[in-house]
């Protein structure tokens, strides 16, 4: 493998699907390394567009002739809890004050979109993981 790019940066973001552009934080944290930041941000919407609503995590390789590679994560499982329970945060009270409930069956769709991105050897860790996450936001389990 001698023809293999060598990486200059690794660079990770959490931008709206679909919606990245130069601004803060994208703009400054590519333009540090060279990088085109209208490719990047074209190549994410259109991977993206589909995804409208959620926050995506990436991963962007960045190598020394100044090309990229991105690598899309699954939506932060904060996310998707506050999606399932209609809310817009976290409860600022977790242990006194709850913001919804949730069941297991949602923990369980939750855990399948989470898997690949979890340190977690089967789906009742992931699910165990999902559940830590929503009792620290304030939302109960069913």
């Amino acid at each position: 493998m001698a023809n293999e790019k060598k990486v200059k940066a690794l660079i990770k973001l959490q931008v709206p699907a679909g919606k990245a552009n130069p601004a803060p934080p994208v703009g400054p944290a590519l333009g540090q390394h060279g990088l085109n930041i209208m490719d990047f941000c074209n190549e994410f919407n259109n991977q993206t567009r589909d995804k409208a609503g959620d926050v995506i995590p990436v991963e962007i390789s960045v190598y020394e002739d100044r090309t990229f590679t991105l690598k899309l994560k699954s939506p932060p499982a904060s996310t998707l809890i506050l999606k399932k329970v209609n809310q817009k945060k976290g409860s600022n009270t977790p242990n006194t004050k709850s913001i919804g409930t949730i069941t297991i069956e949602d923990l369980k769709e939750i855990a399948k979109v989470k898997m690949q991105d979890l340190n977690a050897y089967d789906e009742d860790s992931a699910i165990e993981i999902i559940r830590g996450t929503a009792k620290s936001m304030g939302v109960n389990v069913q």
